[in-house]
């Protein structure tokens, strides 16, 4: 994965595509007391993306980090700043973030009062825009936007901490999203973000995710490398099956998952 730099933006490279797989290891699970080291690890170690989740102790429980958190991180990296806005008034801090380096921020359609007019704000500051729906949030929620964002993010635990389980009924939701974008024609990246493992990837790949949050499965490896590389090869694999005409997808998620 190589990112270009023009004008203090980092660009996909020519080839790229939001709907490759890419693997985006959520410096929540990282060690903060040598965040840079941890950072830079990850992107030697084969991700394409670096996640990095804002929380505010209002939308969401804990509280984590703002947008000088994100500006060191990126005087750490190359790769693609994936910055997830998990707070109760995105509009006001979307400026603050950009400036400091994220490439792509989302936000909670649960937040967004004037939804439309946010992902137009964070495409005006010539980022990728997406936007993120809880487990409870129906996919209806973007009937009226999902043509002008970049990606989706479905996120299969209720946000607020790291390490919690997947959410199977998560599957069914992505492969309905996946149905929507391809029928549709649009070129939008499916995220999901909560109990990515090696157990579950590769059903998340299969129901049409392409973009994959990974935080303990990939800091709480002794080796970086080697859990990416199994992460992406399992991956493929559920992608490969994606596209399986004669696949009978069973009525209960639960039972998509090894």
């Amino acid at each position: 994965m190589s990112v270009m730099q023009q004008g203090g933006l980092f660009l996909l490279s020519k080839g790229e595509h939001m709907q490759s797989i890419y693997i985006a290891p959520s410096i929540l699970s990282a060690d903060f007391s040598r965040l840079a080291a941890e950072i830079g690890a990850v992107g030697r170690a084969g991700a394409e993306v670096i996640h990095i989740d804002v929380m505010d102790g209002h939308f969401v429980p804990n509280i984590t980090i703002g947008p000088l958190v994100v500006a060191a991180a990126r005087k750490s990296t190359d790769k693609i700043l994936d910055v997830h806005l998990m707070i109760t008034d995105p509009d006001r801090y979307i400026d603050s973030f950009a400036d400091a380096g994220a490439d792509w921020i989302t936000v909670h359609v649960e937040a967004c009062t004037h939804l439309h007019r946010t992902i137009a704000h964070i495409k005006e500051k010539g980022k990728k825009a997406g936007v993120v729906l809880n487990p409870a949030t129906s996919l209806a929620t973007l009937d009226y936007i999902l043509p002008e964002v970049d990606l989706v993010m479905l996120m299969s635990v209720n946000p607020g901490f790291g390490g919690q389980s997947f959410i199977p009924s998560s599957l069914w939701k992505a492969r309905e999203l996946k149905r929507r974008i391809d029928t549709l024609g649009l070129a939008i990246g499916v995220e999901m973000d909560g109990g990515i493992s090696p157990k579950t990837i590769g059903a998340a790949a299969e129901a049409g995710v392409n973009i994959f949050v990974a935080g303990s499965a990939v800091y709480g490896s002794s080796d970086y490398a080697a859990v990416i590389d199994a992460l992406k090869e399992l991956a493929r694999e559920g992608a490969a099956r994606l596209g399986d005409s004669g696949r009978t997808w069973p009525r209960q998620p639960d039972t998509w998952l090894p």
